[in-house]
């Protein structure tokens, strides 16, 4: 029976999620300093450009801050079964995006020292900004230790089906593909490493990993197999990715 394999971070991308997420939380933090800003100094009529410009500044540290959080969240993600916890970890970047964002846009339109022009610009620019903020800042396939977990396994089977029986692949340090032919065009001339399915993961410390399109084509005419038959076991690698 194949000895099932358990996805564990390594100590290396545990520490780099955890300088990302602090990153993120200071972007956040910022933003949310500058929606203050904003509502306590320019809620007035002459400082519609400097408020536009403010509401564009919360926007970016938003959209920066929910980016690196995701990136720590597959680095190291969270386990589905604390449910409250998953949520609150991968969808954090939309809350956040709230935050940073309803206050401002609840005191413009309900401050009445603003004229119906200025509420209607800097109102629409803020809703604007809070719905690409939000939706930025929500992860829509949030990354987990059991799904991690049922991929490596997926794929391991897979490779061991494509590679005469062994659990064993070639990755470079760049992108998030593995091989199965050190020879492959797409790693020729790189710094090649060898091992499992489950070494390349940890090497490389991204979640996702998937088998190259171009391997997992040459294997299965090796052996005969039906083009794609593969193909729902180890998600097909987009063209143009690094390799």
């Amino acid at each position: 029976m194949t000895e099932m394999k358990q996805f564990v971070p390594t100590d290396e991308a545990k520490g780099q999620a955890k300088r990302l997420r602090l990153f993120a939380i200071l972007a956040w933090v910022i933003a949310i300093a500058g929606e203050i800003f904003a509502i306590m100094k320019l809620l007035h009529n002459d400082m519609l450009t400097w408020l536009i410009v403010a509401i564009v500044v919360i926007l970016g540290l938003s959209i920066a801050g929910s980016l690196m959080w995701k990136k720590a969240n597959r680095l190291d993600p969270a386990s589905e079964k604390d449910k409250t916890r998953f949520f609150f970890q991968n969808q954090l970047g939309a809350i956040m995006a709230v935050l940073a964002f309803l206050p401002l846009v609840i005191f413009i339109f309900t401050n009445k020292d603003l004229d119906k022009k200025t509420k209607g610009i800097a109102g629409t620019i803020g809703i604007i900004a809070l719905l690409i903020a939000g939706i930025t800042g929500i992860d829509f396939n949030p990354p987990s230790v059991e799904k991690y977990t049922q991929q490596i396994n997926e794929q391991t089977q897979v490779i061991k089906d494509l590679n005469n029986g062994l659990d064993l692949v070639y990755w470079t340090d760049q992108g998030n593909k593995f091989h199965i032919f050190e020879d492959c065009q797409h790693i020729k001339g790189r710094n090649i490493h060898s091992g499992t399915v489950e070494d390349a993961w940890k090497a490389r410390k991204i979640g996702d990993s998937e088998l190259c399109l171009t391997c997992r084509k040459r294997s299965e005419k090796a052996h005969g197999l039906e083009p794609g038959s593969t193909l729902k076991e180890v998600p097909e690698a987009a063209p143009q990715e690094a390799q």
